[in-house]
């Protein structure tokens, strides 16, 4: 019976390890086509080869000499605005938690359930509020028009906050015994405290904006500062049908997102699972 149990759990195991296999195939796939794809000339796009007989390694750097293709000028917008966007958010978000989570004043419960409820508002409802509110700042075509409308979040709020209601309430005794005002509790007590929650936010936030289309094509109107999404339309339709150069450009694009995600993954799911307790 022992011998049963034991080669029927293994036998589930080796199942269970297959349909996993053939799932990961299954989304890899895509991404092992692009990159092959990206190495082929123009001409084995369309064939039955999924390896090209000459790897053009060239692809990539024609990719950053072609005319009006500001792929250079792309990437470096879409990390910038991303940066920006990441840093202000954390920041705000914290700050928004910290006093949802730590300090208590009269209709604070009221006023966070409201806060969160505008994460049921579908983000194209809020974007012709905030092109109006561009236009009247003159903030159209322009960073700024891309960072500030982001820089607040009630997701990354709430994140916070559940982070922040599991530690100790002792701690903030301590503090105000030994004299600290209410910033010092945030920023030497409760923000170092709360790493895993911000390094999860940062991921989220990163990568987030860094693919964002929708906000950058409404508001972007000079090519040199466009985004990469927003680019790559560009890309494909000013090129034609140069499908190898455009994966080449596709690849370069994906490839920082994914070190990100490798490196930063044991971190992501900690602040995950701590921030998912409730306190």
């Amino acid at each position: 019976m022992i011998k049963q149990y034991v080669f029927s759990k293994t036998t589930r195991m080796l199942l269970l390890n297959i349909v996993l296999a053939i799932i990961a195939l299954t989304m890899v796939l895509p991404f092992t086509w692009m990159i092959l794809a990206s190495l082929k000339t123009l001409g084995e796009i369309g064939g039955d080869d999924w390896l090209p007989k000459t790897f053009q390694w060239k692809n990539y750097y024609d990719v950053f000499t072609l005319d009006g293709i500001l792929f250079g000028h792309w990437y470096w917008n879409s990390i910038f605005v991303a940066s920006w966007v990441t840093f202000l958010q954390v920041f705000t978000s914290s700050l928004a938690a910290f006093s949802f989570s730590r300090l208590k004043w009269k209709g604070r419960d009221a006023v966070f359930l409201m806060y969160l409820g505008t994460m049921m508002l579908p983000g194209l409802v809020m974007m012709i509020p905030n092109y109006q509110n561009m236009i009247k700042l003159g903030l159209v075509d322009s960073y700024p028009g891309l960072i500030l409308p982001a820089a607040f979040s009630a997701f990354g709020t709430f994140l916070m906050r559940q982070f922040m209601m599991n530690i100790p309430a002792s701690l903030d005794e301590a503090a105000e015994i030994d004299g600290a005002s209410k910033w010092q509790l945030y920023w030497d007590v409760i923000l170092p405290l709360s790493r895993p929650a911000i390094v999860t936010l940062t991921i989220f936030t990163f990568m987030g904006n860094y693919n964002t289309m929708f906000w950058p094509l409404v508001l972007m109107k000079s090519p040199h500062k466009f985004t990469l999404p927003i680019g790559m339309l560009a890309f494909d339709s000013s090129q034609g049908q140069q499908t190898n150069l455009l994966m080449a450009a596709v690849a370069m694009s994906v490839i920082p997102m994914i070190l990100v995600f490798i490196f930063m993954q044991k971190r992501l799911v900690k602040g995950i699972m701590l921030g998912g307790v409730k306190g």
